[in-house]
């Protein structure tokens, strides 16, 4: 009877030691940190992966060269269109000197137009240099210009002509073009009034 108790005991004391074993390692298990699996690429994807990046360096590359060719056409056309003395400048905006306020210019009929040495002109001028200024339109054309310059820069174009405008002041245009993008300003100088100053784009005359 006492060996049948003393090994009742000796297996209870097993398998007690046996469970404490078992929660102590899923404690251990639980407290490790687990470590992200490894990525690994086989050497087909990483192929496919550098060939992708290549052609889209390759397309934005082609981009880029497509765009530098537009903007050096576009230049090139800004600049035949100087020398060949047949253009238009349009005016969106209009400014007295120094510091009047910006006007926006919608009417589409202002502009000026040099073909050869004759200067068409319709533009807004404000008269005066003090208030109450003057609100006018220069509407004239001068079929002799002779003091015409046309000087390229470094960006574009300085283009500058004289004329009394059949008035007993004398008028000064100094055009400023930049050929990348065919914009430019115009100052209208008096020894009268106040300069104007004008910014619009450049066109063919058709």
């Amino acid at each position: 009877m006492k060996r049948a108790i003393f090994l009742l005991a000796g297996i209870a004391i097993s398998i007690g030691a046996l469970i404490g074993q078992s929660q102590r390692a899923a404690k251990s298990q639980a407290s490790t940190p687990t470590s992200s699996p490894e990525v690994k690429y086989s050497s087909e994807e990483l192929s496919q992966s550098d060939y992708r990046t290549e052609l889209r360096n390759e397309r934005r590359e082609a981009r880029q060269q497509r765009r530098a060719q537009r903007i050096a056409e576009y230049t090139a056309y800004i600049d035949s269109l100087i020398l060949s003395r047949n253009f238009q400048f349009n005016p969106q905006t209009m400014q007295q000197q120094p510091a009047g306020p910006m006007q926006i210019i919608s009417n589409p009929n202002f502009d000026l137009a040099l073909w050869d040495t004759t200067v068409d002109i319709c533009l807004p001028y404000i008269k005066g240099f003090t208030p109450p200024y003057r609100y006018t339109v220069i509407n004239c054309t001068v079929p002799d210009v002779s003091d015409l310059v046309l000087e390229q820069t470094a960006h574009g174009w300085n283009i500058s002509f004289s004329s009394s405008l059949y008035s007993a002041s004398l008028y000064t245009f100094s055009l400023e073009i930049i050929s990348a993008n065919g914009g430019g300003t115009l100052t209208i100088s008096s020894p009268w009034y106040n300069s104007v100053q004008y910014s619009g784009t450049l066109t063919s005359l058709y």
